[in-house]
């Protein structure tokens, strides 16, 4: 499901320009850099890394651009740096401006590239990882090559489906290039200069560190749906076939299912009477969306058969927009027998809160429910692929397995500690508990994971490590209502640094597991020390002994007597046992000719996470044995 909320809404490129001036960006730069966690004021090292951002938002594939072009902003003399910075000082952005003109002209000679090129003759054995790091090319004859390479890649990915597939794939790729290529060459100038605007505040919030950014309005939108997991539209997964966009999914409890009118592979060419047929999906999706319980009309092809005459159906639906929460994306449980009782799965895919639900309560309720139907004996928290969400909602998440005390502590930009507490004093589950993480869990799953396994509460497997994002961030639209975007878009910035109760923040290091299980990503460069700028990693003292510290003090006091009763102490569960687990695990890897196989694909550098996954008996391995790991620790903890 969230394939589906990335196929449906989001879009960089396609995303309409949003209403900026010069004075607009001036001033977000100024404001975002207050509040940023350590870069105050302009400096010559993010003039450097704009100009550069800049360049690679207008050629992020490096397929436009030969290195001369653009050399002179590439290293930049202190003089320019110079200039460039009093320039953005008065509101003038006119070197971005030559950037752009620069890039004008790098389109026009690729257009001319394209039309020289034989593309019938494509180079063999092209890999992907000829792309990676990729540098500028330094003259035309290698950008023409390049430009070969490339569309042999693309040709060889399309060949993988039969020729009817294969043929529009690749006119999706050609129509995607003259959409991206049609925006650098507008000619209206309002709208030119709102494109360049909104790539230098992508450019410039993209300098200070890896996780502020700035969105356009649709971008911002797309943010929000990640966050709530909820929508306003029609509930239905469209795919872009050219000659319409094609019905591939209808989600359960929207507006679609409910009214039973729209069948699976409809052919959607036309809403409130206006063609959709070679429109963006960006756009398509834009006129079906709308405010709930207001009218959309779809008129759409379906494909017949009658006596074994194939005919084509057109015909008008008219739905009631409505709210589309997307539960399958939120979380799932399952179990199996383990004994006499047994052994709990809950996976939780994002930290989210709407004004009707919100992870914390899910998960409490989700489990609740387990344990009215079974005698749990161990549970497995699967935090994999989970990257992240509200700071809050890992506070509550983590409370579920927790009597009461500090789970994640945020220093801001002024260096002030503040914490964040559990306080109810309850525990939905406190028995035997495994965190699965890899290298994909981040943000507010490595709180809650690093927070359980510092409190002693829960045994961490997977991945050697998590993601190591320990920064914090705050947005400019409230998250957990549906409120109006801003036209000239939103940014998020980082404030500052988030550590758990034992004082150690995950940044850049990410949580370590207490029993490594490789996973299709343990192999993968993901992470946060593989970000362009990524903030330093620090340590503040532990908070075990919580003296509430951030507390004013006339209050403290009154609520030290409510607060230090039940509060959860520091244990040592699982320490007995981790060398027998590791070892028993370790044993069963090493014996186990099929996770060998799956470890040494791994090792491949052309490997992917799905085929690595596929290749193997559509079997979650990690899962498994993350499952052997736990039955081992309820043998040990009984005997």
């Amino acid at each position: 499901m969230r394939f589906i909320v990335f196929c449906l809404f989001f879009a960089v490129l396609t995303a309409k320009t949003p209403d900026l001036t010069p004075r607009d960006v001036h001033d977000k730069i100024s404001e975002i850099m207050k509040l940023h966690a350590s870069q105050k004021t302009l400096n010559p090292l993010i003039i450097k890394r704009s100009l550069n951002n800049f360049i690679e938002e207008l050629d992020p594939t490096k397929t436009y651009f030969i290195e001369s072009d653009i050399k002179e902003w590439l290293e930049p003399t202190d003089d320019l740096l110079k200039k460039v910075q009093k320039q953005i000082e008065g509101s003038d952005f006119s070197e971005f401006d030559q950037i752009h003109s620069a890039m004008v002209k790098a389109v026009e000679r690729r257009k001319k590239l394209d039309a020289e090129i034989n593309y019938n003759e494509l180079p063999k054995d092209v890999k992907a990882k000829e792309f990676k790091d990729i540098k500028w090319a330094t003259s035309t004859d290698e950008l023409k090559n390049r430009l070969l390479r490339v569309r042999a890649l693309q040709v060889n990915s399309a060949a993988k489906f039969n020729e009817e597939a294969k043929e529009k794939s690749l006119q999706r790729i050609e129509k995607r290039q003259q959409k991206f290529e049609d925006e650098i060459l507008v000619s209206d100038p309002i709208q030119k200069e709102r494109f360049i605007l909104s790539d230098i505040m992508k450019a410039f919030t993209s300098s200070l560190d890896t996780h502020t950014t700035y969105f356009t309005p649709e971008e911002a939108q797309q943010f929000m749906i990640n966050v709530q997991q909820r929508l306003f539209g029609i509930g239905a997964q469209l795919r872009d076939d050219l000659t319409g966009f094609t019905l591939t999914k209808i989600i359960e409890g929207g507006p679609a299912a409910n009214s039973k009118e729209l069948k699976l592979n409809d052919r959607v060419i036309a809403v409130n009477g206006e063609p959709v047929v070679g429109m963006d999906i960006i756009e398509a999706v834009d006129l079906i969306r709308g405010e709930e319980y207001t009218p959309v009309t779809l008129t759409i092809i379906r494909d017949t058969e009658e006596e074994g005459k194939k005919t084509e159906e057109q015909k008008d639906v008219t739905l009631l927009r409505g709210e589309v929460v997307l539960k399958e994306s939120r979380f799932e449980t399952s179990y199996e027998p383990y004994g006499d009782g047994v052994i709990a799965y809950v996976k939780l895919f994002s930290f989210y809160q709407d004004p009707d639900s919100s992870s914390s309560d899910d998960i409490e309720k989700a489990i609740t429910k387990l344990k009215n139907e079974h005698k749990i004996l161990g549970l497995i928290f699967d935090l994999r692929y989970n990257t992240g969400g509200l700071l809050s909602q890992a506070v509550g998440v983590a409370g579920q397995f927790i009597t009461k005390g500090v789970v994640v502590s945020i220093k801001d930009e002024n260096g002030e500690v503040q914490h964040l507490r559990d306080l109810d004093g309850k525990t939905v589950y406190n028995g035997p508990l495994i965190v699965l993480i890899n290298r994909s869990s981040a943000s507010a799953s490595e709180i809650v994971a690093q927070t359980l396994q510092d409190y002693g509460r829960a045994l961490i497997v997977g991945d050697d490590h998590s993601f190591g994002k320990g920064s914090f961030q705050t947005f400019t639209l409230n998250t957990t209502k549906n409120g109006p975007v801003n036209p000239k878009g939103e940014y998020k910035v980082t404030r500052g640094r988030y550590y758990t109760v034992s004082g150690k923040t995950p940044q850049l290091n990410g949580v370590q597991s207490d029993v490594v299980v490789p996973g299709p990503l343990s192999e993968t460069e993901i992470g946060e020390k593989y970000a362009k700028y990524p903030l330093e990693s620090d340590t503040i003292k532990e908070n075990f002994d919580d003296d509430l510290s951030d507390i004013p003090f006339y209050q403290r006091d009154k609520i030290k007597a409510l607060y230090k009763f039940d509060l959860q102490k520091k244990v040592d569960l699982y320490g007995p046992y981790i060398d027998t687990l590791r070892k028993n695990s370790a044993y069963r890897l090493e014996h186990d000719k099929n996770y060998q196989s799956f470890l040494k694909e791994l090792k491949k550098s052309e490997v992917d996470e799905e085929s690595a996954s596929e290749e193997f008996g559509q079997n979650d391995l990690q899962l498994i044995e993350t499952q052997n790991i736990m039955r081992d620790l309820l043998f040990l903890m009984k005997k």
